[in-house]
């Protein structure tokens, strides 16, 4: 039986009363947080070392086993391509602002999407890297501190992979999983086929080559390249690529001759994505092809994979074997264009929280 137990002054302390060092709790807010792959904090080894470190170490980017891959990477990798590594980043770092440029134009989107969004007062945007710093982790809780209990997570990725946005993904739950008090979560979904993505797309080349006085016979769209067994395995990557060229020949009117989708950056003995875009600008170069345009849709902001192997080693292999024309078409970055689908995206996946 119960018995009705009379009510002490201790029963009835207003649960409002906390402790007088006890932080005060904000007034709830939505926070955005764009999220770039990464960059080294300096060209010198250490810091490519511990880039290179972290990025190779994500079980995401390389699926091997560890007992097969983790002698390699520790034996070999990381003892020889950080100088390497830094020496490319070098020649393509702001020294203005001693950083990478994909550092300076993610912090850029960031501000104008701020900017774009002030009449949403209680709309706090914020950036970050998947690896090196900012890091998700930090950039989360301190969205959380400052009074965001929903937080849009947005991988700077138009085609989905488990290589990039899946891993931005797993850290910003995984950061979850730490937390006692979780803010709502959601994620931008890829946007590969978006119609203000393409358009944004094809009215940058298009303004990029209005300011040539000649025009390419081939234009490239690069991508970053996965293994093909990350493809066998169901990564839908290769067809988003395929797809976001296909709806980008259709704007521009091109044949299929005229714009091909190619992939780059391949590492380690396995088979890519192909056609490989090195050897697909060498090929063009060999059969006579003197006028080729190159963009890399994929990329959000133009960095080391665009401006030197790009802009750099391709254009050399183009001009090597024969080419006469090469223009690297730059990424989005914080263009009108490119801000233009970071806003129409975010504005999109805060219906409902905004």
């Amino acid at each position: 039986m119960n018995e009705h137990v009379t009510p002490t002054p201790e029963t009835t302390k207003p649960i409002g009363d906390l402790p007088a060092d006890h932080p005060p709790v904000a007034a709830q807010k939505v926070g955005v947080l764009l999220v770039n792959l990464g960059t080294p904090d300096g060209t010198d080894p250490v810091s490519m070392r511990r880039y290179l470190k972290e990025f190779l170490t994500d079980s995401r980017v390389i699926e091997w086993p560890k007992a097969v891959w983790y002698p390699i990477l520790f034996g070999i990798v990381l003892n020889k391509r950080p100088k390497r590594v830094g020496l490319a980043y070098e020649q393509i770092w702001n020294h203005d602002l001693n950083e990478s440029y994909l550092r300076t134009y993610t912090r850029s989107q960031s501000d104008l999407l701020a900017g774009a969004l002030r009449q949403h007062a209680q709309v706090k945007v914020d950036w970050a890297m998947r690896y090196g710093q900012p890091s998700i982790p930090t950039k989360i809780e301190a969205l959380k501190s400052a009074g965001c209990e929903r937080i849009l997570i947005f991988p700077l990725y138009p085609q989905y992979s488990a290589t990039t946005t899946a891993t931005v993904n797993d850290k910003a739950f995984e950061t979850l999983m730490k937390m006692r008090w979780q803010p709502a979560l959601r994620t931008v979904p890829p946007y590969h086929d978006e119609p203000v993505y393409i358009e944004a797309l094809a009215s940058s080349i298009e303004r990029h080559l209005s300011t040539l006085d000649w025009e390419p016979e081939v234009v490239l769209t690069s991508f970053h390249g996965i293994p093909q067994s990350y493809f066998k395995k169901g990564d839908p990557y290769h067809c988003h690529c395929l797809k976001t060229a296909r709806l980008l020949r259709e704007r521009l009117g091109y044949s299929k001759d005229k714009l091909v989708a190619t992939f780059q950056s391949r590492f380690g003995p396995e088979e890519w994505l192909q056609p490989y875009t090195d050897k697909t600008v060498e090929k063009l170069a060999r059969e006579g092809v003197k006028r080729i345009a190159v963009l890399n849709p994929g990329f959000v902001s133009d960095c080391l994979e665009t401006l030197e192997e790009i802009d750099g080693e391709a254009r050399e292999i183009f001009t090597e074997h024969g080419g006469e024309y090469f223009t690297h078409i730059p990424c989005l970055n914080d263009s009108a264009e490119g801000m233009s689908v970071i806003e129409a995206m975010v504005r999109r996946e805060l219906q409902g929280w905004v």
